[in-house]
């Protein structure tokens, strides 16, 4: 302390101080300025009962025992005691000692760590205690298994004692064989100008550190604890690089923004891994909130109220078509493909719930096969259709032979075999890349959940085979969009066709433009797939629907039939060297009466079925010229008589779709009415090779293939 107050340092330096000086008068005194602010620990010892009354009444002729008490008592009382022996210390002592001389509260200061003292004598008295229970079993005085003693065994006994000391403290050794950790923290401060003192401010009880802060005082008037440190302590987010040699002193360093602080090394900065970002504090990592479509989200909310309404309109058109099952437009319309084509328009609406679910792998894999089966339904039965029509009107040009199947059971089984290839891609696909839910990280900002089909490309596997039909029923629409105008639904299945080429055009690079964005990825998904199916029932059923509920006269075989219907008023028709008498015989759907026989040279109505048209055939008499029968037609729009001899381009056209109502009629005539037998006869193959299209429903009948 006088090397500090030498070089001017006073007040430069806080100490610290060990239970070896501290409190202690010879540090202190004279030195107050520079000791002030110290913090030292002090050994916690209370006052042994009954050892300060015992040793004030000790004299020098009560304490033979003790060789060292005259010494004690001439240094205490700075004489030489009689009789006593010349010592290096009493020899400067001229005084003698009058033995009148008492120890008192007064004139003693006893020290405040005396416990120790008598703990440590406490303690080795009960460890031989134990020792001489346990070896000599009880006996009086020191027995043969004490003679003598080990000090490795007597340490065994006292590392196990366990005793209140005379203080009133209980005492033990720990594992590493010290006695309990109890300190008092001090503090020596300056309580007013120019008076010192040593202050109590805390304690250590045995490894719990307790500090009452508010008492503490540096300096005087500063209460705050000085700073004395080479390098400060990094900031949150930063990491020690020390300088060379030193190890108090370092830089810091700045982590990324995905890095924190190692958690057992402070000089290294780690990475996050993906799906966490650093804290506030970039000490720890926390996990990146999982991204995917909410069905609380106004996305899914959106999408769900539009799938929700095409639900209600296909169950209400279902259910008006089950109502009229048996009525002329909805036996036109081909039932049995209706009922697939509504119930994949209503798969179509409901995979949009599936798409809204928090995706897990149950949910994975019904995404991946609702979402292209659903469209395979619905354009499998729509190839159908347009296939058949195709087939027919090509064949009617070729041949009188009916085409196959195209009978109601061949379009289903048809129409089954297509929906089966989808089927087959998708267990395939299964099988190879099973579907299941993962963490997708596009940016290191990101925790999308999606399935793992979301991630690439691959989830267009299953609208691949669905597209390859939406093409093939395309071309079919083009294809049959110059026949009779009667044939009208070819018209509406190709403006279906055209508008759901136009949506997918749009869909795919919308799909592919928000890859980071789930919400919307899947959004404009369901949209796409109910909004097709929206066009689909739209362009097919409102036309059936219209009629049927509010304009159900048209509901009947009249109206289907040509509105410039003629009964062939003219009996003669004027021809080349011949002239020959019309009877009309009119082909529709529903009352067959299958008991009259065919009688010639009479009109007579017959129902007879296809799927979706109703054709009208005027059967003409025998047209004699030069001695042989020559087939005649007569055209809807003029109703005039056209054979070989006349316009070539008109017999053309008409041939060929009367050909091709031929091939739907003979398809479905009853057995009943023309037999085996009976078809072959002049009057059933004049009905056969003189015909020419109407445009009437017809009704369903089941064909063998």
């Amino acid at each position: 302390m006088r090397a500090v107050r030498r070089c001017n340092a006073t007040g430069a330096f806080s100490w610290i101080g060990s239970d070896g000086w501290s409190a202690r008068d010879l540090v202190s005194n004279g030195n107050e300025a520079e000791v002030e602010g110290t913090l030292s620990v002090q050994p916690q010892a209370n006052p042994v009962k009954g050892f300060e009354e015992y040793f004030l009444n000790l004299t020098v002729e009560n304490n033979r025992r003790n060789p060292w008490f005259v010494e004690f008592w001439e240094d205490h009382f700075k004489c030489r005691y009689p009789n006593a022996s010349w010592t290096p210390h009493n020899v400067k002592y001229t005084n003698a000692c009058t033995t009148e001389e008492r120890l008192t509260k007064q004139n003693t200061a006893f020290e405040d760590q005396l416990q120790f003292v008598s703990d440590a004598v406490m303690a080795f008295a009960w460890a031989f205690r134990d020792m001489h229970e346990d070896l000599c079993q009880g006996k009086f005085g020191l027995c043969d298994a004490m003679k003598p003693t080990k000090g490795t065994e007597l340490l065994r006994y006292l590392r196990k004692v366990n005793f209140t000391g005379l203080s009133g403290d209980e005492f033990r050794f720990d594992k590493n064989g010290d006695g309990p950790a109890r300190y008092n923290i001090i503090h020596f401060k300056q309580a007013s100008p120019g008076k010192y003192k040593w202050v109590r401010v805390g304690e250590y009880m045995e490894g719990e550190l307790r500090l009452n802060m508010s008492e503490i005082q540096f300096r005087l008037g500063h209460p705050l604890p000085p700073e004395s440190v080479c390098s400060l302590p990094c900031e949150d987010g930063q990491a020690k690089k020390y300088v060379e040699g030193e190890s108090c002193c370092w830089h810091c360093f700045n982590c990324t923004q995905y890095q924190i602080r190692h958690p057992l090394d402070e000089t290294q900065c780690i990475p996050c891994r993906k799906g966490t970002v650093p804290d506030e504090t970039h000490s720890t990592c926390r996990d990146i909130p999982e991204e995917f479509l909410r069905p609380e989200s106004g996305w899914a909310i959106g999408a769900m109220s539009f799938s929700a309404t095409g639900i209600l309109v296909t169950l209400f058109v279902g259910g008006v078509f089950l109502r009229h099952n048996d009525t002329p437009v909805v036996k036109a319309s081909g039932r049995e493909l209706s009922y697939v084509l509504l119930t994949g328009i209503l798969l179509c609406y409901l995979v949009t719930f599936a798409l809204v679910l928090r995706p897990n792998d149950i949910v994975c894999g019904i995404q991946r096969f609702g979402a292209g089966f659903c469209f395979t339904v619905v354009y499998a039965a729509l190839l159908t259709k347009t296939n058949r029509i195709s087939r027919i009107f090509d064949s009617g040009k070729k041949t009188a032979k009916r085409p196959s199947f195209i009978s109601p059971k061949s379009q289903l089984i048809i129409c089954s075999g297509l929906m089966s290839v989808q089927v087959l891609v998708n267990g395939v696909w299964m099988i190879i890349d099973p579907a299941r839910a993962m963490h997708h990280y596009p940016t290191r900002d990101d925790n999308l959940l999606v399935c793992n089909s979301y991630i690439d490309a691959s989830y267009m596997i299953a609208f691949t085979y669905p597209i390859i039909l939406i093409v093939v029923c395309t071309v079919y629409a083009v294809l049959t969009r110059k026949i009779p105008a009667y044939f009208n639904e070819s018209k509406h299945i190709g403006f279906t066709m055209y508008t759901t080429c136009v949506i997918w055009l749009a869909f795919v690079p919308l799909y592919f433009g928000t890859g980071n964005h789930v919400a919307l990825r899947i959004t404009s998904m369901s949209v796409t797939i109910s909004l097709s199916a929206s066009v689909t029932i739209a362009c097919l059923f409102s036309p059936k629907l219209y009629i049927i509920l509010i304009r159900p006269d048209r509901n009947v075989r009249q109206s289907m039939m040509p509105t410039r219907y003629s009964t062939a008023k003219n009996s003669a028709v004027t021809g080349t060297n011949a002239s020959s008498v019309m009877a009309a015989v009119t082909l529709t759907a529903a009352t067959c009466d299958q008991n009259k026989a065919v009688k010639r040279h009479v009109t007579t109505t017959i129902d007879c079925s296809t799927q979706s048209e109703c054709h009208e055939m005027e059967v003409m008499k025998e047209d004699r010229i030069n001695g042989k029968v020559q087939p005649s037609f007569v055209s809807r729009s003029t109703q005039t008589q056209s054979s070989p001899s006349g316009d070539q381009e008109s017999a053309s056209t008409t041939s060929s779709a009367a050909a091709a109502a031929r091939e739907l009629i003979c398809a479905i005539t009853p057995k009943e009415i023309i037999g085996k037998d009976q078809s072959r006869t002049p009057t059933v193959k004049q009905i056969q090779n003189n015909v020419r299209i109407g445009n009437g429903p017809v009704s369903q009948k089941d064909d063998p293939l």
